[in-house]
């Protein structure tokens, strides 16, 4: 049953179905936009962490250089010889202090100690 209406004025129905197609195109530009924005701020919050993340390398490998210095420093053998001079009142042994026995032939060496992947 058709309402009664003014002649030749177009129904709510007809007004609706004109008005979806634009209505749709409207709604998916806007999600598309919408998108496009939430993409383009997560790769600009990306390159800051990584700018963030590159500095603070930078700041470990130039600690992990100055640690490296610092250990060949200590380790330096003259360093370590007036340490245990001064500190702990060692010297070189007296001649004649020291026995120097020969190898026995029958005896195996040891077997020598390798190096630690990584040491020297």
């Amino acid at each position: 049953m058709r309402r009664p209406g003014i002649p030749g004025r177009p129904t709510l129905g007809a007004v609706l179905r004109q008005l979806l197609p634009g209505a749709l195109v409207a709604g998916l530009l806007a999600a598309v936009g919408i998108l496009h924005v939430a993409a383009r701020a997560e790769v600009v919050d990306a390159g800051y962490l990584l700018s963030q993340l590159e500095a603070e390398s930078r700041a470990l490998t130039l600690e992990g250089d100055r640690l490296r210095l610092e250990l060949a420093t200590l380790k330096r053998s003259a360093r370590l010889e007036q340490l245990a001079r001064d500190s702990l009142g060692l010297a070189p042994p007296a001649p004649g202090a020291v026995t120097v026995l020969g190898a026995d032939p029958r005896r195996p060496l040891p077997p020598r100690p390798t190096a630690v992947a990584g040491r020297p």
